[in-house]
């Protein structure tokens, strides 16, 4: 049974037993934008007890909030008692809820796309907030009086911009200023969940755009301040014609190809991080400078990451990858080894990506990524990093002591493996005896 089949035999159930019963919220707004939903909310007049008595093996942990989930058909699904919301203490969560009408609980919803219900047994739309007309003139508004939902759940002013980001429609003007002006209750959400709803807003096609509500409204300072540094921080124009490091910076991520991984977005938007605190003016050469921007960059970006709490793994690849994206300069002086080694490393699709866009948002010059794309052309009919000519146990049998200098040994004959001029183990051998005697 599909997702839509399964939703509609709940819907059905529901209505049998004497309960209005519609799909709510994001479900409906997808679909009238002709989106697949990717799961289906269910709203019913029916209490949670009353929901237990048809469902009883039902999930009840969000009982006190009207809230049951069930599995039906391997499909889940959340279905919600039509509530009104008492006073929100945490800017999270109400502390009490009671059970009402569709049409109240339709004015407890954040904004009015998502705020209508659709009834698949008639094919009716309930909307009492006008969400239909918000829809068709591409409009993100908050229901009733903005600053009061928010108040309720400050996750909602980041949502307000995903939604923007997601669906290209712009917030109308009075959500627009109950954003700025509460924005500083951001502060009231736990990191986790921003997080989530930031990585939503970056990942986005509009992502560039994201960026920009986020900064103009204020909410990037509960996010990451260090952003706003980035606004008027000169940079040398024969380098960089396109203005600022926040200017750079948001055109690097508008160019970024969509569906990436969220390492590739977090290190193109942190890649220059770094630049407002090693911004110098060079006398002698008549142009500023950032010097070490790259090391004070992933210092910050593993500070601003670890700040936000993304996986380990995500923060140590992002860092990797901000310390790394200034070696690109040198490639083309770089020996065949040093390039190979380059080449291998584990993020260097990410690091060649983060590399393309941070040209062809300044200077346009693609040299050094050409090149390496060549190379990787040339290097492709074999290993980059082949299997070691020789090993430590090698190094023993020729009587050499274990220590640190066996990795300098090592290196060096791996080296000339990959140069071309070691080819053998019995060569590789020889090589050691003549360059490093016992």
């Amino acid at each position: 049974m599909t997702l839509i089949d399964a939703a509609t035999d709940i819907i059905r159930s529901l209505s049998t037993a004497g309960y209005e019963a519609y799909f709510a919220g994001g479900a409906v707004r997808d679909t009238m934008m002709q989106l697949e939903p990717k799961d289906y909310d269910i709203a019913t007049s029916a209490t949670p007890d009353q929901l237990l008595e048809l469902y009883p093996k039902a999930n009840t942990i969000g009982k006190h909030f009207g809230v049951i989930l069930i599995k039906y058909h391997g499909h889940a699904f959340e279905i919600a008692t039509f509530r009104t919301d008492g006073s929100y203490q945490d800017g999270r969560r109400p502390e009490q809820v009671s059970f009402t009408t569709a049409e109240e609980d339709a004015q407890r919803r954040d904004f009015t796309i998502n705020g209508m219900f659709h009834d698949p047994l008639t094919d009716r739309l309930i909307d009492y907030v006008g969400g239909a007309d918000d829809l068709q003139a591409g409009v993100i508004r908050a229901i009733g009086v903005p600053s009061e939902r928010f108040q309720e759940d400050a996750l909602r002013l980041l949502r307000a911009i995903r939604f923007s980001v997601r669906t290209g429609f712009e917030i109308e003007p009075v959500t627009l200023k109950a954003l700025h002006e509460n924005a500083h209750l951001l502060a009231q959400i736990s990191v986790e969940r921003i997080q989530e709803e930031f990585s939503k807003i970056l990942i986005a096609p509009n992502r560039r755009r994201g960026l920009a509500l986020l900064v103009d409204t204020g909410l990037m300072r509960e996010i990451i301040p260090e952003v706003y540094d980035l606004i008027g921080c000169e940079q040398p124009p024969q380098f960089h014609p396109e203005g600022d490091v926040y200017q750079h910076t948001s055109i690097a991520l508008d160019l970024l190809v969509d569906e990436a991984p969220i390492t590739q977005y977090l290190s193109v938007l942190l890649h220059d991080i770094g630049k407002p605190a090693t911004y110098m003016w060079d006398d002698a050469a008549q142009r500023i400078r950032f010097n070490g921007h790259d090391a004070v960059g992933a210092e910050l970006a593993q500070t601003i990451l670890t700040r936000l709490r993304y996986p380990n793994t995500v923060i140590e690849e992002v860092v990797a990858i901000v310390a790394n994206h200034m070696q690109f300069m040198n490639v083309q002086q770089m020996r065949t080894a040093k390039v190979k080694r380059f080449l291998a490393r584990p993020s260097i699709e990410l690091e060649m990506e983060l590399h393309r866009v941070d040209c062809a948002s300044s200077n346009g010059i693609t040299e050094n990524y050409e090149f390496l794309r060549n190379k990787q052309e040339e290097f492709a009919n074999e290993p980059i990093i082949p299997t070691p000519l020789i090993s430590g146990r090698d190094l023993i049998e020729l009587g050499h002591q274990p220590g640190p200098g066996f990795k300098a040994i090592l290196e060096e004959v791996q080296t000339e493996q990959l140069e071309g001029r070691l080819t053998t183990k019995e060569d590789s051998l020889k090589y050691v005896q003549t360059h490093y005697r016992v």
